[in-house]
């Protein structure tokens, strides 16, 4: 077989060129230390290195989201849980002045701390994250929701919706609350009636609380009757009337009539009203079904009330500041109800982002494996692939120098 010398250079300078390749691919894998830098270096590797790269990506926004989240409703706990103690202070206030010996000067300085308690709520309403959106006012966030009418009542503009955040695929929580549920639509009464005194009664009757003892035959009692008149003879016999001024009838036929006892109660169609004092004839208990009442207006209304004490008699600001009172602690409730809402979101937002910690190392694992290079097989690599390719080199300069005349020495 006869080996020519251009084939010969051929052979060993092709041979140079692929360990000099190979030397550069590691030389590259140790710098950076990736074992797939493009994609040819190994396909398959390289479309599970883009697949995790895409849902680390989405981890990290969907992380990014938990995180915004969080600060929001945090911001909503802490500004309801300053809410509530604004009602606590205002029902202490309230049942202060209820204290038959206080002075009106004293019930006007009640007034006056309850009217700095409503302008501060007021501001709480309309708190703000820290991008400035608020808090309450359903997906109108940049909109400032509560404004203070001139006449001193409160309207709403924001909506009924709530803002969300994407937490997973397909999965989100909402951030924010609607204003409406919490400030606006607060049931008035005991929640399911309102029992209340006529402000025209001469007598020193009371309502005091008020309960439904049997559900069924109140819902339907209500329901037939659409609301209540009850009327004192002034001689302690009552009658009740329907709303249509008839005689309003148990679920016998009979007609809603009986005999009341000063700090006694009277027990009809489900409900049972607590009263205290002593009804003149003429005098008069209305009550009506669910009703809601802003919890601004109860503020008012009990603001009003003080200020005007010495108009009135006592058992007409007690029958007033009663209703409110009632008011004021379904608000209490529904507040609660709202930061136990937001409690459990919490709760889920921070499992969420756990979940996402732990699977984030998992990933970045398997995301190592497939595309990082071991450094210390590649350091050996490198340094065989060196050596290689030096010998290579030395080969080819003493193959380069023969020729006949220095065989034939």
């Amino acid at each position: 077989m006869r080996l020519s010398t251009s084939w010969m250079y051929q052979q060993s300078l092709s041979n140079m060129m692929n360990q000099q390749s190979t030397l550069a691919a590691t030389q590259n894998q140790v710098s950076t230390g990736r074992r797939i830098n493009v994609a040819s270096d190994d396909p398959a590797g390289a479309g599970r290195v883009v697949s995790l790269d895409h849902i680390l990506a989405a981890n990290t926004q969907y992380t990014a989201n938990i995180d915004a989240a969080s600060t929001r409703l945090n911001t909503a706990q802490s500004t309801l849980n300053s809410v509530n103690d604004i009602y606590n202070s205002a029902r202490d206030l309230t049942l202060q002045a209820l204290n038959g010996s206080l002075a009106d000067s004293d019930r006007q300085a009640i007034a006056t701390q309850l009217t700095q308690m409503r302008d501060q709520l007021l501001q709480m309403a309309n708190t703000t994250d820290a991008n400035g959106q608020a808090l309450f006012a359903g997906t109108s966030s940049n909109t400032v929701p509560f404004v203070k009418n001139a006449d001193g009542s409160v309207s709403y503009i924001g909506n009924d919706g709530q803002p969300r955040a994407a937490i997973a695929a397909g999965l989100s929580v909402p951030t924010g609350e609607s204003g409406s549920a919490i400030f606006m639509n607060v049931a008035a009464g005991n929640g399911r009636f309102v029992a209340s005194a006529a402000a025209g009664n001469t007598g020193t009757l009371v309502v005091g609380e008020n309960a439904v003892s049997d559900p069924t035959a109140f819902a339907a009692g209500l329901a037939a009757n659409g609301s209540y008149s009850i009327t004192f003879d002034g001689a302690g016999n009552w009658s009740a009337l329907d709303g249509s001024g008839n005689p309003a009838l148990d679920a016998g036929g009979n007609p809603l009539t009986g005999t009341y006892t000063a700090g006694g109660s009277i027990s009809f169609n489900g409900l049972t009203l607590s009263l205290d004092g002593t009804p003149q004839a003429g005098d008069s208990v209305s009550i009506q079904g669910s009703a809601s009442q802003d919890i601004f207006a109860t503020f008012n209304n009990m603001i009003t009330a003080l200020q005007g004490s010495g108009s009135g008699t006592e058992s007409q600001l007690t029958n007033t500041l009663n209703r409110q009172l009632e008011a004021l602690d379904n608000a209490r409730a529904g507040v609660t109800r709202a930061e136990v809402d937001i409690g459990g979101r919490t709760n889920a937002l921070a499992a969420q982002r756990a979940a996402y910690q732990d699977l984030g190392v998992t990933y970045q694992a398997t995301l190592s494996d497939t595309r990082d290079v071991d450094v210390y097989k590649a350091i050996s690599n490198l340094s065989i692939q060196s050596n290689a390719l030096q010998a290579s080199q030395q080969v080819f300069a003493q193959v380069k120098s023969m020729s006949l005349f220095n065989y034939l020495k």
